[in-house]
């Protein structure tokens, strides 16, 4: 047996709980362990006071074999009665038994349990006040990512930059075409009757840019997009329309602009600013746009956008206060936050606190791209933009040598990175503001449909971007933030796309199993193969999905059929795709 593949700590994923009763217990091994069961007890019930100590435990059988590219992963919920769970392993392959306790592994003739009783792994006490709680409605929403500067353009007499043409076509960071809220307002009937329940917005406060990553007033609305009266209208649309507001707050740094930067700039050391940003030379060159030689950290090594110092209680106090404000004014139901993982750990713990007291279903999503948890414990986020997910979808289908092996392995470790209430809420993305879109990342329009009916089946909140209902192009950053051609969608050119992605998002919705946490891969798929199945089951129903990704036909698997693409005589075509329940 490969010990070195063993691995199991009794905090985060591993260990965690999941509601006032249900305690979760995971561990990884290596690929040879056909079977692990879970022995435990509560700690105290084994003691007898000034008697022998006696474990008194029983076994349970782990379920799953999740199966990863080196390793397996295996489950087991428990209940203990009296909150507390002490526990260890026993690990059996073909022709070996091994247990595994905190202090390392032991055959069955050397374990003797009576004189182990600090060797065991253990979960002191269940306190409510620990486990992380997730907004419930998250794992329900269908996201809608906006731009708002090339969304839709509504009130001309809003004081804007000098605009381009609205059109179709390549666009670049400097060139503005005048979106505004109105306009987004305008098409919440659009939104709601294409199934979407939560908008997520990019920054809207005002800056100078056209993205608006560089704050110059945290406290008000970009008057290009108009004021706050106007964004008052949108979210009351929307909230009346069934549809979810998610902001995006910029804290890891701000605008060149920005009133307390400037007072730095003017003033050096004596400004009352000067702890709000992380300078490290006295004076500078102001005219360099760029910060290589470190006097001062920014985003990105750009000099117009410094970093905040999140670490000051002043930095922070007023931060929070501006979220507290949007949250309380406007009833705002989320926040995104960018550059989260630069941000620090006080602050978001603070931030969430005194959000959560605010409005206690508040979501607070942060934008990391790789591995999360330090993040997710319960104390911070309640979620991060799923990446690896985004990843794991776009090798696939890149990738014509990937076969679903590899693919299973790639989500399956998606979905044993964090706790099954974190994974029910993942936002779940396949483009964004920060990528190429996905019609131009994937090779043609099969791939395009299939890799949405995966997003659309998968555990985790999804979201697509403006646009990708109609398949809409461009390429990485900044070419990804297109105009939306209304009046192509209003013609009805796209008819036939934005249908299809219509009938998966209706299938998110209607369908139960497509956002319940279990996902299974069934065992026996043939090395080589580009025919992804997996299935979705909860309390003895199940629901399954099966996407053709090869070279020739493949039956559809048993059931009636809820959506499917390409099929034909029973037969999945090459680049279709069924869900059957």
């Amino acid at each position: 047996m490969n010990f070195g593949c063993v691995y199991h700590r009794s905090q985060d994923n591993m260990c965690y709980a999941k509601n006032e009763t249900e305690l979760v217990i995971q561990i990884q091994t290596g690929k040879e362990v056909e079977r692990v069961f879970l022995h435990y007890e509560d700690p105290m019930e084994s003691e007898e006071f000034g008697g022998p100590w006696r474990w008194k435990g029983h076994p349970e059988e782990m379920s799953g074999g999740k199966e990863l590219e080196n390793h397996m992963w295996w489950t087991l919920s428990v209940f203990p009665p009296y909150k507390r769970c002490a526990y260890f392993f026993e690990l059996q392959s073909a022709d070996e038994t091994f247990y595994y306790l905190e202090d390392g592994f032991y055959a069955k003739d050397t374990l003797v349990l009576e004189n182990k009783r600090l060797s065991y792994f253990s979960f002191p006490w269940m306190n409510p006040a620990d486990i992380n709680v997730t907004p419930d409605w998250v794992a329900d929403t269908v996201w809608y990512q906006i731009f708002p500067e090339r969304f839709c353009r509504k009130d001309d007499s809003l004081p804007k930059n000098k605009l381009h043409p609205w059109g179709r076509g390549h666009v670049t960071n400097d060139e503005f075409y005048g979106g505004d809220l109105a306009g987004i307002t305008s098409k919440i009937g659009y939104l709601a009757d294409l199934g979407i329940t939560g908008i997520y917005l990019t920054p809207i406060f005002e800056a100078s840019t056209t993205h608006k990553y560089d704050t110059t007033d945290y406290r008000k609305i970009d008057p290009a997009f108009g004021t706050g009266e106007d964004f008052r209208t949108l979210v009351d649309t929307a909230h009346r329309a069934g549809i979810r507001i998610m902001l995006d707050g910029v804290f890891n740094h701000c605008g060149y602009h920005f009133p307390y930067w400037q007072d730095v700039l003017e003033k050096g050391p004596a400004s009352p600013y000067w702890n709000w940003f992380m300078v490290n030379k006295w004076p500078f060159d102001k005219a360099d746009p760029w910060t290589y030689d470190k006097k001062y950290y920014s985003f990105h090594f750009t000099a117009f956008m410094p970093k905040l110092n999140t670490n000051k209680e002043e930095v922070a106090e007023y931060l929070i206060e501006t979220c507290e404000y949007w949250v309380r004014e406007f009833g705002i139901d989320g926040l995104r936050l960018d550059v989260a993982h630069e941000i620090s750990h006080k602050f978001c713990r603070s931030l969430r606190a005194r959000l959560k007291a605010l409005r206690p279903d508040f979501y607070i999503l942060g934008e990391i791209w790789q591995d999360s948890m330090r993040w997710l414990r319960g104390d911070e986020f309640d979620s991060v933009m799923n990446y690896p997910f985004h990843n794991a979808v776009m090798d696939f289908f890149r990738n014509k040598e990937a076969d679903s092996l590899s693919f299973r392995y790639r989500i399956n470790k998606c979905y044993s990175m964090y706790m099954e209430q974190t994974n029910q809420v993942l936002f779940n993305l396949l483009d964004s503001h920060d990528t190429a879109r996905l019609r131009s990342k994937l090779p043609d329009a099969d791939s395009f449909f299939q890799a949405l009916a995966v997003l659309f089946t998968m555990p985790g909140s999804p979201c697509i971007f403006y646009g990708t209902e109609i398949a809409m192009e461009g390429g990485p950053d900044p070419d990804c933030r297109r105009c939306m051609p209304w009046d192509d969608v209003e013609k009805g050119t796209f008819q036939e796309t934005a249908a299809m992605v219509k009938a998966l998002i209706a299938l998110r919705k209607q369908e139960p199993l497509c956002r319940c946490p279990q996902l299974v891969f069934p065992e026996g798929e043939p090395v080589g193969s580009r025919v992804i199945t997996y299935r979705r089951q909860a309390e003895g129903r199940s629901l399954t999905v099966c996407i053709n990704a090869g070279d020739t036909g493949t039956g559809v698997p048993g059931g009636s059929i809820l959506l499917s693409r390409k099929t034909e005589n029973g037969r999945i075509l090459p680049g279709g795709f069924a869900v059957v329940k």
